[in-house]
This record gives structure tokens, sequence and C-alpha cells, in this order.
């Protein structure tokens, strides 16, 4: 199944400038792990914002939601998600 996401990371002010580092480094080993496992396919940072764009890639909605709570920054996000399906006049999806 197909997810479009979309996180949006707000970090504390006040979060310990230590912690903020080990976090975002903790992040991005996270997001490469399950990007080279296939689940995380593509992934678009939003110009401007500490926010991304991504679509997943796995079996279920429980699934998704495994992945996307165990990103570290997870208690800092707020996160939308949105099921997709291949469209009929999609290129790719003609016989």
């Amino acid at each position: 199944m197909l997810f479009h996401v979309r996180m949006d990371v707000s970090l504390p002010h006040d979060l310990d400038p230590g912690r903020r580092t080990e976090l975002i480094a903790a992040e991005k080993d996270r997001a490469l792990e399950l990007q080279k496992l296939g689940v995380w396919p593509h992934l678009w940072r939003v110009v401007g914002q500490h926010s991304n764009i991504s679509i997943f890639d796995v079996p279920s909605n429980d699934e998704l939601h495994a992945c996307l709570s165990s990103l570290p920054l997870w208690e800092f996000m707020t996160v939308q998600v949105t099921p997709l399906a291949t469209h009929p006049s999609d290129l790719a999806a003609q016989p």
C-alpha cells in the first residue's frame, strides 16, 4: 500500500542543544534505514519549513504507524497521512 505522508517537525525552543543534535542524527539514521529497507522510497523537503513530503510503501496501516512512530522525532511531529491508489489514467498503469 502506498501512502502520502506529510511530517511537520516542531522542536521545542528550549530543547537542550546536545539533545537536539542527538535526535537529529538518530532521525537521519532511522530515515536512511527505512529507505534502504524499501518502505520509504521517496522523501522531499518542503522548502522553507521543517517539514517533508514522503511516500511510504508498506503492507498495512499498522505497519505505517510502526514506521512513523519509530522515528526519533515522532513526539515532535504533526503527521498527515493520505492513502493512495492507482489512477486509471496513469501511464504506468496502462496495459
